[in-house]
């Protein structure tokens, strides 16, 4: 029961981080998700066989179920449709790890409230847990992340160019950078730091990990 919860928090969140890219990118100019029907949180819409099934259990084997990693099928964006290409790559990038640190804000206030018992606490502080994970994780200027778009957009045009080409790569940087524990490094700051703000309980996040 707790893996399959901890799967259905993660495909939701991966859903809408990609729902997102595709609302901002709609504003922006480009409806390419919407005429692909990807504007929707019905999973059959979003699901991956490689990213959303296999990966997470190629990686929650792997890892001895020390941590798994699973994303939704990438929505649709024509990045030249855009009203100005480089700005809206900024920040149609940005709103998928966005999203997800705002569903963990969300996910902040029932337990702050006292609006929560012995079943729903420890399932909302895994949600925070995995929406920090997704969030952070694809701020990583590693392609094809969204970091490594936010990058490109900051940079010269040539450097665009030669960052979004790393996308052949991308699949094995990444998981260089996961088992090598160098995500580690990154998302235990992020983590530590969001508890301390909102004042819940590291210890319970801990206890809710070690299941």
């Amino acid at each position: 029961m707790w893996m399959i919860g901890t799967f259905v928090i993660l495909i939701f969140s991966a859903i809408v981080h990609e729902v997102s890219h595709g609302l901002m990118a709609e504003q922006l100019g480009d409806n390419t998700a919407r005429e692909e029907g990807r504007i929707t949180l019905n999973p059959i819409s979003h699901i991956d066989p490689y990213g959303t099934l296999l990966l997470p259990l190629i990686m929650w084997v792997a890892t001895g179920g020390r941590f798994f990693f699973g994303s939704a099928k990438p929505v649709p964006v024509n990045f030249s449709r855009l009203k100005n290409p480089k700005l809206g790559m900024l920040l149609v990038s940005l709103a998928g790890p966005l999203s997800n640190f705002i569903l963990a804000l969300v996910m902040v206030v029932p337990i702050k409230l006292g609006l929560v018992n012995q079943i729903s606490y420890p399932f909302l502080l895994l949600g925070i847990y995995i929406n920090l994970l997704l969030g952070t994780f694809n701020l990583i200027p590693i392609p094809p992340l969204d970091g490594s778009k936010i990058l490109a957009a900051l940079l010269p045009s040539q450097w665009t160019i030669k960052i979004l080409d790393l996308e052949k790569y991308g699949f094995l940087l990444v998981l260089v950078f996961v088992f090598l524990n160098w995500f580690g490094y990154v998302l235990l700051p992020v983590v530590e730091g969001f508890w301390r703000i909102t004042g819940l309980s590291l210890a319970d996040l801990f206890t809710v990990l070690s299941h």
